[in-house]
């Protein structure tokens, strides 16, 4: 079992499940000493330009953690499926919160180490609260987590190899280390190199339109609405999220769409796809600024001749789309090396974006550890909190490939 109790903890990964775990960490008690490793070389991650479902794990932890309570997201009351044509042929009741990625980020940079910005100002300082770090352009490559010791009242050190972007390298140490790192895990890939992204087959385009900016009949479809469209081999939806620097106006927030697509792994289609406009391969993400400008006028004509109205007009006024690959992966486990390293997040799964619960999933493990560690972080309480992450990320992961597998390559029963 790990030391009973932690109290230098390193945090892979400075993104929402970092920042997440990092907070909810920070917020127990004062001696702890939370440090958060991002490898980004800057010292801020970049707006994401991307839209999020606000389940409710995610709302409980900004409710619990964030001492200003900023407001957080737009409220979707209707589900709407669309037929070719524009027209609603199936209405669901559902009130779902919606939100974005760099609104949440800066919320949590604010919290957890002072980072002020348009969208967050700093909560003022507490007495019982632990220290916050947060060090970019640091890479861990490299964990040697001895095994605890029946002799010693406490373990030997964690001892991490960490690569700064600059080129220096170093070892420092740490009690207790949790991989927040993504789906594409280093510190996963340390304990299970089999275990590996696996592309699913079709990729999400993404983007987003101010809501000034589209005409009124969209205006009306996409206002306090989750809005589909599906057909053979693609699923399209939009919503709004809040806009620039986390406005929630009415008139000054951004309809985020998400366009699924299948094209043949190594296929002619998907390498030119997944090549970027200076010539560079990606494997999973085609940032915002690298689509090919003959890609993008491709895929603005596909919009108008394959999808309703209000769905070709959002493509087609986008400026700055972007791709990510849909994958899957998933660890066996979460608890390793006794207890002394941890995944959670992306880092433990990989869900498909159909089940709108990756954000959800991160907030949960989060708050969960939090409470595992505030019990001393013993073989229990983490055998207790492993059963309780991974159950539902093997839960949700499957749910993410049946949904994905019939929106992409079957018949889904709301077909337009």
């Amino acid at each position: 079992m790990p030391q009973a109790t932690p109290k230098d903890i390193v945090i892979v990964g400075g993104s929402l499940g970092g920042l997440f775990t990092g907070l909810a960490l920070k917020r127990l008690r004062k001696n702890l000493n939370v440090r958060i490793f991002e490898r980004n070389p800057t010292a801020l991650l970049h707006d994401q330009g991307a839209g999020v479902v606000a389940g409710q794990d995610t709302q409980d932890l900004f409710r619990k953690y964030d001492r200003n309570q900023t407001p957080l997201t737009v409220t979707s009351r209707q589900r709407l499926y669309l037929d070719k044509s524009g027209n609603v042929i199936d209405r669901e009741d559902s009130v779902q919160q919606m939100t974005s990625w760099d609104l949440m980020y800066h919320i949590l940079r604010a919290n957890f180490d002072g980072i002020g910005s348009e969208y967050a100002k700093p909560p003022g300082p507490e007495e019982d609260e632990g220290t916050a770090v947060y060090e970019y352009g640091c890479t861990v490559t490299d964990i040697d987590a001895p095994p605890p010791s029946a002799s010693q009242a406490a373990s030997a050190p964690i001892n991490l190899i960490v690569k700064r972007h600059f080129g220096e390298t170093f070892t420092t140490t740490a009690d207790l280390v949790i991989a927040a790192d993504g789906p594409s895990s280093t510190v996963r890939s340390l304990y299970f190199p089999d275990v590996q992204r696996t592309y699913a087959g079709y990729v999400a385009w993404r983007g987003t339109v101010p809501e000034t900016q589209i005409s009124a009949s969209a205006t009306q479809a996409f206002a306090e609405k989750f809005i589909f469209f599906h057909t053979t081999g693609i699923q399209i939806l939009a919503y709004l999220i809040p806009g620039h620097n986390g406005t929630l106006a009415v008139g000054e927030r951004l309809v985020n769409w998400v366009w699924y697509v299948n094209y043949a792994k190594g296929s002619p289609e998907h390498t030119a796809l997944m090549t970027d406009n200076s010539g560079k391969k990606h494997h999973v993400t085609l940032p915002p600024g690298g689509i090919r400008d003959d890609i993008w006028t491709r895929q603005k004509e596909r919009a108008t001749a394959v999808l309703p109205p209000q769905f070709a007009e959002l493509v087609n006024k986008t400026e700055v789309p972007f791709i990510q690959a849909i994958t899957d992966a998933i660890a066996p486990s979460a608890v390793l090396s006794s207890g002394r390293v941890l995944l959670l997040g992306d880092a433990l799964a990989n869900f498909r974006p159909h089940t709108a619960a990756s954000t959800g999933q991160a907030a949960m493990d989060a708050m969960a550890l939090a409470e595992a560690v505030g019990l001393g972080a013993g073989e229990r309480e983490l055998a207790e909190w492993e059963k309780k992450v991974v159950g539902y990320a093997e839960k949700m992961q499957r749910r993410g490939v049946e949904l994905g597998e019939r929106s992409q390559f079957g018949v889904h029963p709301l077909r337009g």
